[in-house]
Formats: structure tokens, C-alpha cells, sequence
């Protein structure tokens, strides 16, 4: 399989909130919505494989979700 340079970015996301999270090990790793749009921004932009519009849409699905978890990301929202 090739390459997927937002499969290798989601991936990243997700260790980061897994060490970032103050659940507990094995609970939903939720991170607050500005770190997660923080960290994926900064990332996306290193990357230079994902463009500036695609991670817009993306952080604005996330945050429509994560403002139904009192502004807080879940593994599971993306």
C-alpha cells in the first residue's frame, strides 16, 4: 500500500492525544478542541501534503463534535 500522508497524520493525532489526555489508560483520550487544533494545524503544515482548505474542513468537523463534549476530542471523532 502507498503512503497516506493524513492516514500518518491521523495516527500521530492519536498518540498525542493518548499522551496528552488526563483520562485514565484505556478511557476515550480526550484532549480540549485547541490543542488537538493546535497540534494537527502545526502538523498538517510540516507535512505539506495536506492543503490549508482540507485541514479547515477537517477542524470544523472535529470541533462540531467536539462541542457536543463540552469542547473536548475524542479518538473516536476522527
Amino acid at each position: 500500500s502507498c503512503w497516506n500522508p493524513l492516514q500518518s497524520l491521523l495516527s500521530s493525532m492519536k498518540q498525542a492525544c493518548e499522551i496528552l489526555t488526563r483520562d485514565p489508560e484505556g478511557g476515550a483520550a480526550r484532549i480540549p478542541f485547541e490543542t488537538f487544533s493546535f497540534l494537527y494545524s502545526y502538523l498538517a503544515s510540516i507535512d505539506g501534503e495536506i492543503s490549508e482548505t482540507e485541514t479547515n474542513v477537517f477542524l470544523q468537523e472535529i470541533k462540531e463534535k467536539a462541542d457536543k463534549h463540552s469542547g473536548m476530542v475524542l479518538i473516536r471523532h476522527f
